[in-house]
C-alpha cells in the first residue's frame, strides 16, 4: 500500500511539519509531551519514528480521538495532565486551547478566593517560592556607572 506524503498535517488544531518523526510531531501539540506521545503511538500501534507526513486520514482521526479520551485507549491516568478536576472530579487530559482556558480559570479562582498563590498572581510576583531579590525584575536594566 503506497502512502502519499503531506508536508503539513493538522492534528488537534495544530499544524505539524511532515518531516518530523511521529513522536516529536505529536509533542508539538500543546498539552502533549514526548512521553505521552510515545504512549499514544504504542497504544494505537503506530511507529513513533515514522514521519508525520505519511499518516493517513484514518490514522489522524484515531490520534485525535485518542487525544480526546486517552483513558478509553488504555493510557494510564497518571499520564493525564489534569487529574481530579476541581469542578467535576474527573481525570482529564486537556489539549490545545482547552488547556490554556482551564489554567486561566484556575488562576482566576485562586485570585478570587484570595489564597496566597492568588495574591502573588494578582501582584505579578513569583508564585512558587522562587527568590525575588535579584531575579524576575521588570523594566529596563540598570547598570552601575563607572567613575571617570
Amino acid at each position: 500500500m503506497s502512502r502519499e506524503y503531506r508536508h503539513i498535517v493538522r492534528i488537534a488544531g495544530t499544524d505539524i511539519s511532515g518531516e518530523l518523526p511521529l513522536a516529536w510531531g505529536l509533542s508539538k501539540i500543546k498539552g502533549v509531551g514526548y512521553n505521552f506521545a510515545i504512549a499514544l503511538c504504542r497504544v494505537l500501534g503506530l511507529d513513533p519514528r515514522m514521519k508525520v507526513g505519511f499518516l493517513t486520514e484514518a490514522e489522524v482521526e484515531r490520534i485525535e480521538d485518542a487525544l480526546r479520551d486517552p483513558g478509553r485507549y488504555g493510557i494510564p491516568v497518571w499520564m493525564f495532565n489534569r487529574r481530579k478536576d476541581y469542578e467535576t472530579g474527573r481525570d482529564m487530559h486537556l489539549v490545545g486551547s482547552d488547556l490554556v482556558f482551564y489554567a486561566r480559570q484556575d488562576i482566576e479562582r485562586e485570585i478570587r478566593i484570595r489564597s496566597w498563590k492568588g495574591i502573588r498572581h494578582a501582584l505579578g510576583y513569583k508564585v512558587r517560592g522562587q527568590r525575588t531579590h535579584t531575579t524576575g525584575r521588570l523594566g529596563p536594566t540598570v547598570g552601575v556607572k563607572r567613575r571617570r
